[in-house]
């Protein structure tokens, strides 16, 4: 390649998205343990959000309102196996239109038939099924179908010789690098945004030896808030149940192994983004490029006894989001709360346009002030419709208050400022009346909470009619198969519309590997790792 390259007087984006990205897992946002020299760099030269949020903290719908740049009660995206409408506008359709090549590797689990989304070229398959088949039902909370979460993830934690995302992340970095190279080749002068969405450090909590090795040694943290489960609200009991919290016995031991692979899946996705920004650098598109590092939602790690997401508590809802542009933007750390909404406004706005011109009206802000040092909004709402939980859980964070309302459950307010680990529930004191009646009052003119229920449960019922079986021993729709297709061969889960195999529950898909030498673990209910077999 020339030593010239050709770059568009309009900024590129290169786009790096991390699944079940914890803010507080990273050096950059105060974390002692991880190993992420390229995440912080990162940091070093750009602008980070402190206070940065998803609006929904759940892989599909999170995914769906930052694409969108909408509520996920306003399209529609209710939980992971709701479609995202194709007549919904996203980033990739309003940056096409203003002249950019659109670009996605990796995961964005969409549900249903568009697949692209507005992106003109996607360069792997996905991860996640396509399909109803992951519909809650909250009409019958007490059911555990075979595909929620489990605490396998947690006591079979560890290292493990290869997973199948792994397989897939290594292809989405693959992929997206020499994306970059054919673009500084090609003819092309059109400046492009690439999303590179990888699929760690989302559970299951195994990761090769070289990165379960690089924290030899270490002292992992453990949770800093363990809360007795009679203690808990009753949003997190609930999802106790989801997750199977209290089937199986949950030791120190496995919480620690399982928070040293997570640390070790962050340094993997931490050695995948320095592999992009070289290529990036090689490519002659560094000095044109903005990066924007985020994730879609969280992990609690154990936190109050919880894993994973599905809650408003810090751990899981706050995220990172850096924004690397040396050149336009010094570096700096902006204060004021913000959230996924508000990438498209600010992709829109940098790449030329107006948001206040989109086709929808958008939930998010541009951030583009904030990220030229001045002050922002400071306001993130979020909303949570899927399992775990039989009723709308929303949630308004402005200042120093988070406030969580849900018409089946108790009101929950923070002080995040004095209480960052959200001990102190003042919603019941005094001195916060006025402030909890206020927010109250904020809920009722965002939203109808008996008709928002009832969409959602309608959805639900709609969405179950359509991956009923017809008959005993018929065909059952949507079972996971590896085919002789792009994605099978990537080992990529993905679910398919119909299959010879017999009607029956879904079982974890297993290699035909000799026992002897390899044996597999299914690490979730819908994660399976190759692991070693201790002799």
């Amino acid at each position: 390649m020339k030593e010239q390259s050709f770059v568009s007087d309009r900024p590129n984006f290169l786009i790096l998205m991390a699944d079940q990205l914890t803010a507080r897992a990273l050096p950059c946002y105060g974390n002692q343990v991880a190993k992420t020299p390229h995440i912080d760099a990162l940091a070093a030269a750009g602008v980070v959000f402190d206070s940065f949020y998803c609006n929904s903290p759940l892989c599909a719908p999170s995914r769906f309102s930052t694409l969108s740049g909408r509520q996920i009660s306003a399209i529609g995206a209710y939980d992971n196996a709701a479609e995202f409408p194709a007549q919904v506008p996203t980033l990739a359709h309003y940056l096409r239109d203003a002249g950019y090549q659109t670009v996605l590797s990796g995961k964005m689990h969409f549900c249903g038939a568009d697949q692209l989304h507005g992106f003109e070229e996607r360069l792997t398959t996905d991860i996640y099924p396509a399909d109803f088949g992951w519909t809650p039902d909250w009409s019958r909370f007490e059911h555990r179908p075979s595909w929620y979460h489990s605490m396998d993830s947690v006591t079979q934690a560890g290292p493990c010789t290869r997973t199948n995302q792994v397989d897939f992340d290594d292809e989405v970095v693959f992929q997206a690098r020499q994306k970059l190279f054919d673009m500084a080749r090609s003819q092309d002068k059109r400046p492009f945004c690439m999303v590179a969405s990888m699929t760690h450090p989302h559970d299951p909590y195994v990761i090769p030896q070289p990165y379960w090795d690089r924290y030899e040694g270490i002292d992992i943290d453990m949770p800093r808030v363990r809360i007795k489960p009679e203690l808990l609200d009753p949003h997190s009991r609930r999802l106790r149940h989801v997750c199977g919290l209290d089937l199986q016995a949950v030791t120190d031991a496995h919480v620690r192994a399982a928070r040293r692979a997570y640390y070790g899946a962050v340094s993997y996705v931490d050695d995948q983004i320095g592999v992009l920004l070289a290529a990036l650098s090689d490519a002659r598109f560094a000095d044109n490029t903005i990066v924007l590092l985020f994730a879609d939602h969280g992990d609690m790690l154990g936190e109050r006894g919880l894993w994973y997401k599905m809650n408003f508590f810090e751990p899981a809802c706050r995220i990172p989001l850096i924004v690397h542009a040396p050149g336009r933007f010094a570096a700096r750390r902006a204060g004021e709360s913000a959230s996924l909404v508000d990438i498209l406004p600010t992709l829109v706005e940098l790449a030329g346009g107006n948001p206040a011109e989109c086709a929808t009206p958008l939930d998010g802000n541009s951030l583009v002030v904030q990220l030229a040092g001045g002050a922002g909004k400071d306001e993130v709402i979020g909303e949570y419709l899927a399992e775990g939980a039989i009723a709308p859980l929303v949630m308004i964070k402005r200042g120093r208050y988070k406030f969580v309302h849900s018409p089946v459950d108790p009101d929950q307010l923070y002080d995040l400022q004095e209480d960052p680990d959200e001990l102190r529930n003042l919603a019941s004191l005094m001195p916060h009346a006025t402030r909890v009646r206020e927010l109250r009052d904020e809920v009722a003119r965002r939203w109808d909470m008996n008709e928002l229920q009832a969409a959602v449960m309608a959805s639900q019922r709609q969405r179950h009619r359509c991956t009923m079986p017809c008959a005993r021993d018929a065909t059952r729709p949507g079972i996971f198969s590896r085919s002789a297709t792009q994605a099978g061969s990537m080992c990529a889960m993905i679910r398919i519309s119909a299959t010879s195999r017999p009607w029956q529950d879904f079982l974890p898909f297993r290699h035909d590997a000799a026992p002897t030498d390899v044996a597999f673990c299914a690490a979730s209910s819908y994660h399976h790792a190759i692991k070693m077999r201790q002799s």
